[in-house]
């Protein structure tokens, strides 16, 4: 008997005129699995999820979202899947409360609001709040509510954290690993490799509207890219540094002062650090583009 997967597409092409969004892709989820789908923008990744939900419909390829055909059955579809869009659009004169009851309504009146309300209380949300006066990671909470209300068996989210502060960005990570427990299955776009490393199982890139690689989490520490702004008490000589795998010298502003690149982990620069009088030390984040294109870059070498 083959195996029922949450998601399977098979041949997915998708064109905006003469760009092409999506170039045949194929991916598969298994049920209850929780995949991280990973790329830089413009890679196709929330054309896909459109898709998926026949939001928008491809040119060609199949898709089945636990075991139907969303083009076909879309309602039926769409009813046991619970979705957040990158750009969540609400109306801003209702409450917190009235938007949630909204959609509630929509879904048929079929919702628990005992455990609604353990939501909003774990994400710090105010019911009473109008949609329009809440910061832009409030109305991510609320989005995130709306996703994981009525217990959906999948969830479709497009960048799940995007502007929530850390500590809230680990509790949507323990509430999405809840509902992994009770059987969902969560596939989830981001852009940030640590977000993915941290909560999927398994993890699929896509680049320029094809899938071009699949790995554990664990690999994704090689994808890493990191730079550091390094001011040391007494001058050093680059070379000492520049020597070390993964390490490369991106400037060097004075003899006291170098910033430097990082592929991969950083425990041989730290090491070679702690044995020089460092006076200050500064992490810069790289975007998810400037990762990719470091990776595939040293990948064709």
């Amino acid at each position: 008997m083959s195996e029922i997967f949450a998601i399977d597409i098979k041949g997915l092409k998708k064109s905006y005129g003469s760009v092409q969004a999506l170039r045949g892709v194929n991916l598969s989820v298994k049920t209850g699995e929780i995949l991280g789908f990973l790329g830089p923008n413009g890679a196709g990744k929330t054309t896909t999820i459109r898709c998926m939900l026949d939001l928008i419909r491809p040119q060609a390829g199949t898709i089945k979202i636990l075991g139907s055909d969303p083009a076909k059955e879309p309602v039926a579809v769409r009813s046991r899947i619970g979705y957040l869009p990158g750009e969540l659009i609400l109306e801003g004169n209702q409450t917190v409360k009235g938007a949630l009851q909204y959609f509630a309504d929509l879904r048929g009146h079929k919702t628990d609001w005992k455990y609604v309300r353990q939501l909003t209380e774990r994400l710090e949300l105010d019911l009473e709040q109008k949609i329009k006066n809440l910061s832009k990671g409030n109305k991510q909470k609320v989005g995130i509510v709306l996703a994981l209300m009525n217990k959906p068996e999948l969830l479709l989210l497009d960048e799940p954290t995007s502007g929530l502060d850390p500590l809230m960005q680990q509790e949507v990570y323990k509430l999405l690993q809840e509902a992994k427990a009770e059987g969902t299955t969560i596939f989830f776009s981001s852009h940030i490799i640590s977000e993915v490393e941290a909560i999927a199982e398994r993890v699929v890139i896509i680049r320029d509207g094809v899938i071009v690689e699949e790995v554990e989490p664990k690999e994704l520490v090689d994808m890493a890219l990191r730079r550091y702004r390094v001011r040391f008490r007494v001058p050093v000589e680059p070379s000492e540094f520049s020597h070390l795998p993964g390490v490369s010298i991106v400037r060097q502003m004075s003899d006291t002062e170098l910033l430097l690149q990082v592929e991969g982990e950083v425990d041989l620069l730290i090491k070679a650090l702690a044995g020089k009088k460092v006076a200050d030390l500064q992490s810069e984040h790289l975007s998810l583009e400037e990762v990719f294109l470091a990776y595939y870059q040293k990948n064709k070498e």
